[in-house]
């Protein structure tokens, strides 16, 4: 009988300790601890981001074996997050990984964040059959730090073919929520108050960028802007109307992303389109882009709402079709902070 490849995934990139155990391809467990101590502050504080790190990686790890109902003499390998993210949230995931690779005798891989988004729409669940996109393929990669349009020509040969110059759409809508005076992380917030407001009632104004780049700075300052002229002709400004303030913002930053992949689809001749990202749970997003399937003839691709956000789940998938490879790491590896595909 050929011996299972069952691979154990750990992602610390920023504020979400997570741990996975992927058999050949088939999620076992994905098991993910948030870290609430970052909403006081209204940000993710890093210094504290890696003590939570410290604290929840043990228990995590040990909830995903138990979970996967296997033992860790199980695992053939063992892969993390090298980068990009936070060097001291990234420090705490590396360390354990190669200390766990050196204990267990097992190989260590190395996963870029960015390229385990990606490949998050390849991870197979036992039962259910699942669409996967086709190569080549356009990946919308939308998140609090990073807008990329990626080229995928397989799971190894992945190319940025448009990027943000300045902030990502994920940062535009966590800023924008906290000028609205709303909790972090506001980005799921301003998408549930947009459903019940009128996208249409606020025009903010737009960087152009030419080819398929982004800028997002822009759209910010707007939307300060606009805002703070409200708030100075009527105190009750943003109370009154928050549903039509959040679906207009959230139509102005889609309205951008759906523009450029568009144009990228149409320029190259590619009408496979994956998103991937954190910001790829918005809703209002998922239903634009389900929109170019029907109307344009566009095949996409939209993750499970556990697969956009961080976890480990995209890393062990990615660690997986490196294991097939043969793309190993030594012990002398260290993470990134940035970290290009």
């Amino acid at each position: 009988m050929t011996k299972k490849n069952i691979l154990l995934g750990i992602e610390s990139s920023c504020d979400d300790t997570s741990a996975a155990i992927i058999s050949d391809g088939y999620i076992l467990s994905n098991i993910v601890a948030n870290q609430s101590v970052h909403q006081q502050y209204g940000g993710v504080v890093p210094e504290l981001a890696s003590r939570a790190h410290q604290q929840n990686i043990v228990p995590v790890v040990d909830t995903a074996i138990k979970e996967a109902g296997i033992a860790k003499e199980d695992i053939s390998a063992i892969c993390f997050t090298q980068g990009p993210g936070l060097l001291g949230s990234l420090l705490v995931g590396s360390s354990f990984s190669k200390s766990f690779a050196i204990g267990m005798n097992i190989p260590l891989i190395a996963v870029n964040h960015m390229q385990g988004h990606i490949m998050a729409h390849f991870i197979k669940q036992v039962g259910e059959e699942k669409k996967q996109p086709k190569f080549p393929f356009l990946c919308l990669t939308v998140s609090g730090g990073h807008t990329q349009i990626i080229l995928v020509k397989s799971v190894t040969d992945m190319t940025v073919i448009g990027e943000t110059l300045d902030d990502a759409a994920g940062e535009a809508f966590d800023k924008s929520a906290k000028i609205l005076g709303l909790p972090y992380p506001g980005g799921p917030l301003i998408d549930k108050y947009g459903k019940q407001g009128d996208k249409l009632k606020f025009v903010f104004g737009r960087h152009k960028v030419g080819e398929l780049n982004f800028s997002y700075s822009g759209i910010k300052t707007s939307i300060l802007r606009v805002i703070e002229k409200g708030v100075a002709e009527n105190p009750n400004f943003i109370t009154e109307n928050q549903n039509d303030l959040c679906a207009s913002i959230q139509h102005t930053i889609v309205e951008i992303l759906i523009k450029k992949i568009m144009k990228a689809s149409n320029e190259l001749g590619i009408n496979e389109i994956a998103i991937a990202g954190g910001v790829s749970a918005n809703s209002y997003l998922r239903a634009r882009l389900l929109e170019l399937q029907e109307k344009y003839n566009k095949e996409v691709y939209i993750p499970k709402l556990e697969y956009c956000t961080d976890n480990a789940a995209m890393i062990a998938i990615s660690g997986y079709y490196k294991l097939l490879e043969g793309d190993f790491a030594d012990q002398t590896i260290t993470p990134k902070s940035r970290f290009s595909l």
